[in-house]
């Protein structure tokens, strides 16, 4: 009687502390969730109760998230993750990823960032959510942006701002438009000093423009986190470009709401920019003594921008006072962090390439055991109905042809084509015709194309064509010389009445990754039925 007793007491404990925690969340209370979330996960995991566990788990990282506890939401992640993997692919999984990568580039830890990036964007396509999709896209290029190239993530952002722009939240529109914005941000400190003017003048141009756009949203969205970084990164953005009295007014009320609702790392970022804005206004004395208590204050803790930041600021402001000890300092410190920086960099992509070049040779040395063994391989990766390659062929060249269009710079487009109305075709006409139908279409999709091309059946009534080397003009020809020979087809000559037509998307590379460009011509291909079907679409 006592043991169940004590169970009950238990189970009562535990909801009462995941109760309070997601009152905290719901109230911005970063410190009592936390502690609240703590004590939930270590009851639920002494008990086995799993789907607490999860849920608390999640609630933690939320809270290390916002305060941003990098380090530790981090390692909060690597304790839960396996738990959310365990139950396949889900928002929060994807969710936690984001978290994940952020903490991982903030911190310099990029090995963990990109490989939390990836399965992110592994798992949205999984899911096949345009939302969550468009959330790891996010992930990615923030993920490039830290690393030093903020090109590439814009590039990424924006594909993930086309994505969403007809499927949406307010969400995801405030996440992909502050992420812009930031990026923007992040290429005018990397131009400034530079020489290159205009590409510096028109980074920040963009970084304001995509301010002022999403800060409706993010005032309406009613968050108080993505407004503080809303506001924030505004601020900052007028700081640049000269509008110092507007810039003053909303970094030093953003900085009070920050402070207020414990979200650490941005306030850090906002005392940055406030001493950037009085070393503008000619008060470098105020801006070293408020520099180095920031920098006193927050150590090692700080992400790695803002640390940046705040040691190219005091290293401008102590060369302006002649102190040019302190200045020499804070010039090798700022220095030191930037060779950190590209040294993890190149660590991370050097393992990232490395694990897929083994992963490859090894799925390739399991293949070679006698000419059996791969002609099997062989006919397994073909489509029985059409003998065009099937997905187990996707995967198996897909990657080797990325790699050499990236290698040496090729384009490379992608096609994914969709046979319109097929379910009427075997409703009305019966599968053997629909089979038919499919076995016609692979021979012209190989009549319209070259050697070198890879040609799918994707699924179903859905065939992919990767054309290498090939600008996204040339494969529109080729598709829309396919879509014309389709519909002009005798069809009734394999049943009365039979009409067939073609809705074709097409993406080119960058990114020159698999997922990443189907989903691209996934949506230029669901364009193409919303505008009537029956035609080419590009990304």
């Amino acid at each position: 009687m006592q043991e169940a007793v004590s169970s009950e007491v238990l189970v009562d404990q535990l909801a009462q502390h995941l109760a309070s925690a997601r009152a905290a969340q719901q109230a911005s209370q970063l410190d009592e969730g936390l502690a609240q979330a703590q004590r939930a996960w270590e009851l639920a995991s002494s008990q086995g109760f799993l789907a607490e566990q999860i849920e608390a788990g999640r609630l933690r990282a939320f809270f290390l998230y916002r305060r941003g506890a990098l380090g530790a939401l981090i390692r909060a992640g690597d304790a839960l993750l396996p738990l959310l993997r365990a139950q396949g692919p889900s928002e929060a999984l994807c969710e936690l990823l984001r978290w994940m990568t952020l903490g991982g580039f903030e911190t310099g830890d990029f090995d963990i960032a990109m490989r939390s990036a990836n399965e992110g964007c592994a798992v949205a396509q999984e899911l096949g959510e345009v939302s969550q999709i468009a959330l790891a896209l996010n992930a990615l290029g923030a993920t490039f942006e830290r690393m030093g190239d903020p090109w590439q993530a814009e590039r990424l952002m924006s594909e993930a701002a086309a994505l969403v722009r007809e499927h949406t939240s307010p969400y995801e529109r405030v996440v992909t438009l502050n992420n812009l914005c930031g990026v923007a941000l992040g290429a005018f400190y990397l131009l400034r000093d530079s020489g290159n003017d205009a590409a510096c003048a028109s980074a920040l141009e963009r970084a304001l423009r995509y301010a002022r756009e999403v800060r409706p949203h993010a005032q309406a969205f009613g968050d108080p986190f993505p407004l503080v970084m809303t506001e924030g990164n505004l601020g900052e953005a007028l700081l640049h470009s000269g509008q110092v009295d507007e810039a003053e007014a909303l970094l030093t009320q953003t900085l009070d709401e920050a402070r207020r609702l414990g979200f650490q790392a941005q306030a850090w970022r906002l005392r940055c920019s406030l001493a950037e804005l009085a070393l503008l206004r000619g008060e470098p004395q105020a801006a070293r003594d408020d520099l180095r208590l920031l920098l006193q204050e927050t150590g090692d803790k700080a992400p790695a921008a803002t640390a940046l930041r705040a040691h190219h600021a005091l290293y401008r402001a102590a060369k302006t006072l002649g102190l040019n000890e302190l200045a020499l300092q804070q010039l090798e410190a700022y220095q030191g962090i930037e060779r950190r920086r590209a040294i993890a960099q190149l660590m991370a992509q050097s393992r990232f390439f490395v694990t897929r070049l083994e992963a490859e040779q090894a799925r390739a040395q399991a293949h070679k055991h006698e000419a059996r063994a791969a002609e099997l391989e062989e006919h397994v990766q073909r489509d029985p109905l059409t003998g065009l390659g099937n997905r187990r062929c996707m995967e198996s060249r897909m990657p080797p042809l990325l790699r050499e269009a990236e290698r040496l710079g090729q384009p490379l487009t992608l096609a994914l084509i969709d046979a319109d109305r097929f379910k009427d075709v075997n409703d009305q006409h019966g599968h053997a015709v629909g089979d038919r139908v499919l076995q016609t279409l692979s021979r012209m999709l190989e009549d319209n194309t070259r050697g070198s091309d890879l040609l799918l059946r994707y699924g179903g009534e859905e065939f992919l064509v990767v054309f290498p080397d090939t600008v996204p003009d040339r494969a529109f020809e080729v598709c829309e010389r396919l879509r014309h020979r389709v519909e002009t087809y005798p069809w009734q000559d394999l049943a009365p009445g039979l009409e067939v037509t073609l809705s074709i998307g097409l993406a080119s590379a960058p990114p020159y990754a698999t997922d990443l460009l189907i989903a691209r011509a996934d949506s230029a291909m669901y364009r193409a039925k919303h505008l009537g079907r029956n035609r080419v679409a590009l990304a």
